[in-house]
């Protein structure tokens, strides 16, 4: 099958939804959702994918866009996760994503706030981190290592940095996707090209072992779905699906930056988080220009809403901490928007030590749940290791099953790239460029940027084959426009046209 996403094939695989049983029904369409749906369509099993919203709805558009290798986790102790990490890293680099993510260089600068002794452990834990790169298998090529650097060479890379006390940085290297929420459609896309169906606005209202009642939320109608196993990827929502699940969420809040005001940015930075060991906030420069800087770990308190908001107190604390590092402090005029998303953390899961502690202490290990009627539940864990959380989720729903083959398969986007692409293009869609930039071809008002040098052709090609099924789609998860509500209210019309194009 193709792996076109569009209203017209959600019609006809909606109208097929009730009127079989298939082998896994995914209940989620974030990363691991979407990519439980992969791995079991790629086993030759028949899947259907629902959700209530669209493609990365959830926490996996609001992520700090790594895919790293866990160096955090070597710190605290969780070796078994920080190799994960980076068998999941080195996977994604080399052979599923190389058009999506690729290593990014991160500055830790040395300012007097950051001890000589905690400078070396630092540098001793980027070593360690290499040689897990190395065991992962990953090519130096690709993510090169850990070196110290001068003063000089440190404000050259990132000229915001106050040069007063400065005695120079440590320079690592990480992975880092382009757009978490285009990871998300590309492994919707390919799980699509193996025969899954992929639903979006369908609600699950309520689940058993044996499938779940739906609703579709455009038209209200009710249907059930019947399956042979089911998998709750819902995220932090989890437990209102299956109550026997109980997690302790917390939410990480991101600001996006004004283009400039960090100045010419060319790495990202570390910036000790002040009292704290191993916790570092972190800025990470956009191609659009902009900037992203996060990530507090608050615990979530009360209902989980569907978009999370980003307090006042959140922004306050992350420029206030990078402003420790900054010749000039940010000020809230700096601030071109906010987001946060929320981390679905099992209480105890690995350290049972933090039980009633700080979010921050709890475990990234994901974990994979059965539920007495038979639902398979699959939280916790990060963006990075969404493939080895779905590959276990379907182990666990479907054992008989032959063995998971998606730690080389390419996504949708992942061939060649032919010489000469649209360089801005190829890095969102890889192969798949050159079929983008035909549109602008065949129809010169589509070559016409939007916002962010995003042009119509775009919205269109997403429309037509990503799924998007609303401005929103568009603007928020599909493009990132929506980040900053000014850029989103004068690219609305666009979008708004662009649906015409179904």
């Amino acid at each position: 099958m193709n792996s076109s996403l569009n209203a017209a094939r959600r019609r006809w695989e909606l109208d097929e939804a009730g009127t079989d049983v298939v082998d896994v029904l995914v209940v989620g369409l974030g990363a691991t959702g979407a990519g439980a749906a992969l791995d079991a369509a790629s086993r030759g099993l028949s899947v259907a994918a629902v959700d209530a919203h669209d493609l990365a709805f959830g926490s996996s558009r609001w992520s700090s866009k790594l895919i790293h290798g866990g160096l955090r986790y070597l710190a605290s102790g969780q070796v078994g996760v920080a190799w994960e990490s980076a068998v999941e890293r080195d996977a994604l680099l080399r052979f599923t994503a190389p058009h999506l993510v690729a290593a990014h260089p991160y500055v830790l600068p040395l300012t007097p706030d950051v001890p000589r002794a905690q400078a070396a452990a630092l540098m001793t834990g980027y070593r360690l981190g290499d040689a897990l790169r190395a065991a992962a298998g990953t090519p130096r090529r690709l993510l090169p290592g850990p070196s110290r650097l001068s003063a000089g060479r440190a404000l050259a890379l990132a000229p915001s940095l106050r040069a007063d006390g400065l005695r120079g940085a440590l320079l690592s290297w990480d992975g880092r996707v382009v757009d978490d929420a285009r990871l998300v459609v590309a492994l919707a896309r390919t799980a699509a090209a193996h025969g899954a169906r992929i639903l979006t606005r369908c609600r699950a209202l309520a689940l058993a072992g044996d499938g779940a009642r739906v609703r579709d939320e455009l038209t209200g109608d009710e249907f059930d779905i019947r399956a042979r196993t089911v998998i709750n990827a819902t995220g932090v929502w989890a437990g209102e699906l299956t109550p026997s699940v109980v997690l302790r969420p917390s939410r990480g809040t991101h600001l996006v930056l004004r283009p400039g005001a960090l100045g010419a940015l060319r790495a990202g930075l570390h910036v000790p988080i002040p009292g704290e060991r191993a916790r570092f906030a972190l800025v990470l420069p956009q191609a659009d220009g902009r900037v992203y800087a996060g990530l507090t770990d608050e615990p979530l308190d009360g209902p989980v809403p569907d978009v999370p908001e980003a307090p006042e107190s959140d922004v306050a604390f992350l420029l206030e901490v990078i402003g420790t590092a900054l010749d000039r402090p940010l000020s809230r005029a700096d601030v071109a928007g906010a987001f946060a998303g929320l981390r679905p953390l099992v209480d105890a899961v690995d350290a049972p030590e933090a039980a009633g502690g700080r979010t921050a202490d709890l475990s990234r290990r994901h974990a994979v749940l059965r539920s007495p009627d038979g639902v398979v539940t699959v939280v916790g864990g990060k963006l990075t290791t969404y493939r080895r959380m779905a590959e276990d989720a379907v182990d666990a729903a479907c054992p008989d099953a032959r063995a998971s083959r998606t730690a080389r398969l390419p996504l949708v986007g992942a061939g060649p790239v032919r010489p000469g692409a649209p360089g801005r293009l190829a890095r969102r869609y890889g192969s798949e460029s050159w079929a983008v930039r035909d549109l602008m071809r065949a129809d010169p008002a589509l070559a016409e940027p939007v916002a962010l040098g995003i042009t119509r052709a775009e919205l269109v090609w997403a429309v037509r084959h990503e799924g998007a099924l609303d401005a929103g789609d568009l603007l928020d998860r599909r493009t990132r426009i929506g980040l900053v509500p000014e850029d989103r209210a004068a690219a609305l019309p666009a979008a708004e046209a662009a649906l015409a194009y179904a």
